[in-house]
């Protein structure tokens, strides 16, 4: 392996991929034992320690096969009209995600806020003359301006994470298709809208309704006008739930329009997917909904454990529902020198629809870990930020880890429950830190 490979994140996940411990092996000189640990001596732990640029005072409890997170990062930030450092994926369709470092603030703002598109969006979003209509299962079938929204409803405001469903896909192996998200494909911002449930209420389910059906005014890849690039929508009782908003205004101005303005859903603790921007219609159905990215094994997982790379059948995919307990390091940012032996770390943590009870840190490979300060949500639906001082007992490389458990006692695990989809990577993050001592 090339220098310039170990110096490069893309370059080192391309090494690793196929057999990690082979290249734990061929680059360090690592090797593993029944127990997954990783055993470093000699030429090997001092590779290692130049590489990362001290020594490691926990290596015996570094798991084999692992990428140091001294390589786990590290792409170019690209800068998008209105946005600030966001890394760009793809850009037909346009998605970008943004550093962990750069999510530090209790309420992202909106420069920030990452970027999910599935089709082309609109460009005629004159918030003026936007309508949306509610019909299907109802009893008063409503066009709604804007402007009718506001005065007509109770207007809030509440901070409510989005999450893209396949955050995290970057690290799955065998790869799944997609975007490779990072960490960074989530956000909470401040939302402004009315509750999706008054409207609901107001134009009066029917008997027998089931499901939302949501419908959005960008345009399929192809550019034929009856494809819709993405349909999704929640069950009725999901749908009623006081937190979800038909949002027309993030941290406190108009949406940006890559976040979907002038309207857009606003779903908290559910696949981002279901919170759709450039909101044009709300369907009442009688079953699951079953438009595109709803059928298949879009946004869906397993119904049992796999095995990596196993192939399952589609019929047995189930629907992502709420998303799994998770926590972000944002700072420091990953790769940083610390001078003496004690650091401030912060971040946030959430768990779909729960509250988080209690957030860990460790710096010695998960042996060991120490409670963080949890704050309180800001309102249902908003993530949780902790903070901690971590003290190191010596100069060297080290790796800050952290789990969030959640108010039914359900952890991060360490490794990747994986799925063909590569959907819902809820494991530590990790960041890297050299301790000068």
């Amino acid at each position: 392996m090339s220098k310039n490979e170990k110096n490069n994140p893309q370059g080192i996940y391309k090494y690793y991929e196929k057999n990690p411990e082979s290249a734990d092996e061929k680059v360090f000189g690592r090797v593993s034992y029944p127990d997954r640990r990783g055993f470093l001596k000699g030429a090997g732990l001092a590779t290692m320690a130049a590489v990362l640029g001290g020594a490691i005072p926990f290596h015996r409890n570094m798991p084999a096969g692992i990428i140091p997170a001294a390589f786990a990062e590290g792409l170019d930030d690209v800068m998008i009209e209105g946005k600030d450092g966001l890394t760009v994926l793809n850009d037909r369709p346009m998605n970008a995600e943004t550093p962990p470092h750069l999510l530090n603030d209790d309420v992202t703002p909106t420069r920030r806020h990452f970027i999910r598109n599935n089709g082309i969006p609109p460009t005629d979003v004159d918030a003026d003359n936007w309508t949306l209509t509610i019909d299907g299962l109802v009893d008063k079938p409503m066009t709604l301006s804007i402007a009718d929204l506001k005065k007509n409803f109770e207007v809030v405001e509440q901070q409510l994470v989005v999450e893209c469903g396949g955050n995290g896909r970057a690290f799955f192996d065998p790869k799944a298709t997609g975007n490779q998200w990072t960490y960074g494909a989530v956000a909470c911002s401040s939302w402004t809208g009315v509750r999706l449930a008054d409207v609901l209420k107001a134009a009066g389910l029917k008997v027998g309704a089931v499901y939302t059906a949501h419908y959005g005014a960008d345009k399929h890849l192809s550019g034929k006008a009856d494809k819709l690039p993405i349909s999704r929508g929640v069950p009725i009782a999901k749908a009623l739930s006081s937190e979800n908003l038909i949002a027309f205004a993030q941290n406190g101005e108009p949406l940006h329009p890559m976040n979907g303005a002038p309207l857009r859903l606003v779903v908290p603790g559910w696949p981002g997917s279901c919170s759709q921007k450039w909101l044009t219609r709300i369907e009442i159905r009688d079953q699951i909904h079953d438009g595109p990215k709803m059928t298949g094994t879009s946004y869906r997982v397993p119904n049992r454990p796999v095995a990596p790379g196993e192939k399952v059948a589609t019929e047995d995919f189930d629907i992502i529902e709420r998303m799994p307990v998770k926590s972000l390091i944002t700072s420091p940012q990953t790769n940083t020198e610390v001078m003496g032996n004690e650091v401030a770390v912060r971040g946030h943590a959430w768990s779909g629809d729960r509250k988080v009870d209690k957030v860990q840190l460790s710096i010695d490979f998960g042996a060991t870990w120490m409670d963080a300060d949890l704050a309180a949500p800001a309102n249902t639906g908003a993530w949780q930020t902790f903070n901690a001082k971590v003290k190191f007992p010596q100069a060297g490389y080290y790796e800050v880890w952290v789990k969030a458990t959640d108010d039914q006692g359900i952890s991060q695990p360490f490794a990747i429950a994986w799925n063909p989809k590569g959907y819902l990577n809820n494991t530590f993050h990790r960041i890297a830190l050299v301790v000068k001592g």
